[in-house]
C-alpha cells in the first residue's frame, strides 16, 4: 500500500510506534477495576438543551460493577453543592462506596467535595486530563443516554426533559438487557426476579 501511495505522489503516513499498555502499576484509577458492588461508583455531567434554547445539566451516577444507574439528576444548574447532597442521599440508600471515579471538572474536584468524600471514607479517582477512556462506564453510560433519548427527543420544558430520562432510566436499569450481565438488566430486584 506504501508504494502505491508513494507512486502516485501521496505523503506516507508514518508508521505509529507501539503504544503501552493502558494499566498502570501504581494503582491509578484506570487500572482499578469494580469488584464487587459499592467498590467503584463513576460519575459524569451530561449536556443538553429545551427547544427554547436554554441550558439544561444532568448528572449522572452509576455502579460499575452491577452496571446499574443509581441515579439521574436533571436541573438547569448543578454545582458542587448539588453533587454533595445528591450523593449523600445515595450514601445513605445504598451505602458508601470504596471508590468513586470521575474527570477533574471544578464540581467534582472542588475542595468541598474532595474533604467530604476524605471523611466519609470514599477515595476519590480522578482521570488524567483529557482521557475520557479511563472513565470508560460512565463515558459509555453517557453515550448510550444521548444516543437512545437525548439526541432522539425535542424537550419542551425542564419537567418534560426528568419525566422522560427519569422512564429512560428505568428502563436502562430493569428491561433492557446487558451482555455483559448474561443479557440480563443490571438492577438486583430485577435479576432476582428473573432468577427466581
Amino acid at each position: 500500500m506504501e508504494r502505491i501511495w508513494r507512486h502516485e505522489g501521496l505523503k506516507v503516513p508514518k508508521k505509529q510506534p507501539p503504544r503501552r499498555r493502558l494499566w498502570l502499576t501504581d494503582g491509578s484509577c484506570i487500572r482499578l477495576r469494580a469488584e464487587h458492588p459499592n467498590h467503584v461508583w463513576a460519575y459524569d455531567f451530561m449536556a443538553t438543551r429545551t427547544e427554547d434554547g436554554r441550558p439544561v445539566k444532568l448528572l449522572t451516577i452509576a455502579d460499575e460493577y452491577t452496571q446499574e444507574c443509581l441515579v439521574i439528576d436533571v436541573e438547569r444548574r448543578l454545582r458542587s453543592d448539588d453533587v454533595l447532597y445528591r450523593l449523600d442521599e445515595l450514601f445513605v440508600q445504598r451505602g458508601v462506596p470504596e471508590h468513586i471515579r470521575s474527570d477533574n471538572g471544578p464540581e467534582f474536584a472542588a475542595t468541598a467535595v474532595r474533604s467530604w468524600l476524605s471523611r466519609v471514607g470514599v477515595q476519590a479517582l480522578f482521570i488524567t486530563p483529557g482521557s475520557p477512556w479511563e472513565n470508560g462506564y460512565i463515558e459509555s453510560f453517557n453515550g448510550k443516554l444521548r444516543d437512545e433519548l437525548l439526541d432522539r427527543e425535542l424537550f419542551d420544558t425542564l419537567w418534560e426533559v426528568k419525566m422522560l430520562v427519569e422512564r429512560w432510566r428505568q428502563t436502562y436499569n430493569r428491561i433492557r438487557p446487558h451482555s455483559a450481565l448474561g443479557y440480563r438488566p443490571p438492577a438486583p430486584e430485577a435479576i432476582a426476579s428473573r432468577c427466581a
